[in-house]
């Protein structure tokens, strides 16, 4: 699975890049065809995040990466609860 969203990261962010020139290079008589363009490369954006996020969350979980440091995380300290 993770080689198929690998494989889904690639081809997303190479729509997304595609797309978005051809949505900048687009005279502005055509508007229909940049419009087109901008959603096109607006998905390819979209599904290339959502595969970067979940294959770096897959790493971190399998040990193959380090977990970050970098996002906060939960953790209940002794007698931080709070009282009801």
């Amino acid at each position: 699975m993770a080689k198929l969203i690998a494989i889904l990261n690639v081809v997303a962010w190479a729509g997304f890049w595609a797309f978005g020139y051809l949505a900048l290079t687009t005279p502005p008589e055509e508007g229909s065809r940049m419009v087109a363009a901008l959603l096109l490369a607006s998905v390819g954006a979209a599904a290339g995040l959502w595969a970067y996020f979940w294959i770096v969350r897959h790493s971190e979980r399998s040990g193959y990466a380090r977990p970050s440091g970098s996002r906060a995380r939960f953790e209940v300290d002794a007698g931080l609860e709070q009282a009801q």
